[in-house]
This record gives C-alpha cells, sequence and structure tokens, in this order.
C-alpha cells in the first residue's frame, strides 16, 4: 500500500481557477487520454501528436525510447501477437502557468494477455498511473516525457480457472508493484526495466521530486536506469 504520508509538498492549480487554466487543464488530460484510446487501436498517427518531437516514454518491457522508437517496437510486437489494453480509471492535471508546464496523472489498468505453453490464456492486470509531463508550445500541449507509478497487479485466469504459477524466487527478481506483470513478460524475453516507482521502493518519493522541479520550471532526470545502486525492494 502506499504511505499515508502526503508526497506533495504544496499545491498546484489542479481544481477549479480560471476559464484558461481550466482549458489548460483539459487539454492536458485529453493528450494523457490519448495514450489507451490511440495506442490500443494502433490509431499511430493520433498517437504520435500526443508527443513533442524529442519525446520519451518508459514501460516495463521496453525502458527508457523515444516515442517514434517505441511506435516502432510497438508494431513490431503486435505484428507477433504481443496484446496489451489500458484501462483509464480517471485523469486530473497539475497545471504550473508561469512555466507553461503541467502533470498530467492518469490512473489506469495495463492488462497484458499471455499465453502459458499448454495454451492457457492468462492476463496480467497492472494498476498504475500514468504521468505525463507536458510542456506548453504556442498554442499547443504536448508530452515531453511519460513514466508510471506501478502499484499492484495480479494473474487474472481467463477462463475463469486456469492460470500459471510463478516461483517465488522468479516473482523476487521484479519489484512489488510490477512483479507479476514483470515476470510474464520475461517469460517472453523481454529485459525488464527494474528502476521504476512503486508504492514501496525509494523512488516513489523521487517520482515526486521529478513532478515537482518539472513544475517549478527545472530540470528533470528521469534516466534512472544510469544509476547502478539504487536498491530494489
Amino acid at each position: 500500500m502506499t504511505s499515508p504520508l502526503d508526497p506533495h509538498s504544496r499545491i498546484y492549480s489542479h481544481v477549479n481557477g480560471t476559464i484558461e487554466a481550466t482549458l489548460d487543464r483539459l487539454n492536458v488530460s485529453e493528450i494523457c487520454k490519448g495514450w489507451p484510446v490511440y495506442r490500443d487501436a494502433s490509431e499511430w498517427k493520433n498517437y504520435r501528436s500526443l508527443f513533442t518531437d524529442d519525446a520519451v516514454v518508459w514501460t516495463t518491457w521496453s525502458g527508457p525510447q523515444s516515442v517514434d522508437q517505441f511506435i516502432a517496437i510497438s508494431k513490431a510486437g503486435k505484428a507477433k501477437g504481443v496484446f496489451i489494453m489500458h484501462r483509464e480509471c480517471g485523469t486530473l492535471v497539475e497545471l504550473s502557468p508561469e512555466f507553461r508546464r503541467a502533470i498530467g496523472k492518469m490512473k489506469a489498468t495495463i492488462t497484458h494477455r499471455f499465453t502459458s505453453s499448454d495454451g492457457t490464456e492468462f492476463d496480467v492486470d497492472c494498476d498504475c498511473r500514468f504521468i505525463f509531463f507536458c510542456e506548453k508550445t504556442g498554442t499547443d500541449w504536448k508530452a515531453k516525457f511519460v513514466k508510471l507509478f506501478y502499484e499492484k497487479d495480479k494473474v487474472v485466469p481467463v477462463d475463469g480457472y486456469s492460470a500459471p504459477r510463478f516461483t517465488k524466487e522468479e516473482l523476487g527478481m521484479y519489484p512489488e508493484g510490477y512483479r507479476y506483470l514483470g515476470a510474464a513478460q520475461a517469460r517472453l524475453g523481454y529485459e525488464i526495466d527494474l528502476q521504476l516507482p512503486t508504492a514501496r521502493n525509494e523512488l516513489w518519493g523521487r517520482m515526486y521530486g521529478e513532478i515537482e522541479k518539472w513544475l517549478d520550471g527545472k530540470d528533470v532526470d528521469l534516466f534512472w536506469e544510469r544509476d547502478q545502486n539504487l536498491e530494489r525492494k
């Protein structure tokens, strides 16, 4: 579970306010909702339009990728039968009008369909929050970075009773929050990013620190894969 302590040090524009602020937050919210709507349907031109030219996104199975490379490997995965869907569960936006920046927070469930070696189908559902680091250039909002909080996951039998077993040793290789998702994706040959924020690791607070730096107009560093000494929990 998450900590009862508030991870934010201050309040940003997130509800009410001027018409302009409300419209800016609505625009950013639309960008967030574009991920599940467009990527799941392979509407790649619409999906690409959500991002800046140099945008970077992170997932468990891809690690950090430029958005163009992410689209390319997503297409390749779909061509091989990879089946990942997203359910948006609510989105709110924090706005920093002074710096023309915003953070979109989209609660979502990632659902990855798998097939066991014996032909049994199962899903892994992962509840998460997509964090969109957005900026306004001219009149348009775009996402510069997208990185997720991974909060809890579970295995779901498609037929109601059949699901594979994962050993404690296998699950122990991945952070709690996306350990079933990571273990199942690793069985497909993916190299899983182990330095993503969860409710139980130190990266939770680090992510909020980067969120506030972004909203305060400062440079952010989300490339934690460069750090070799972070403790995984």
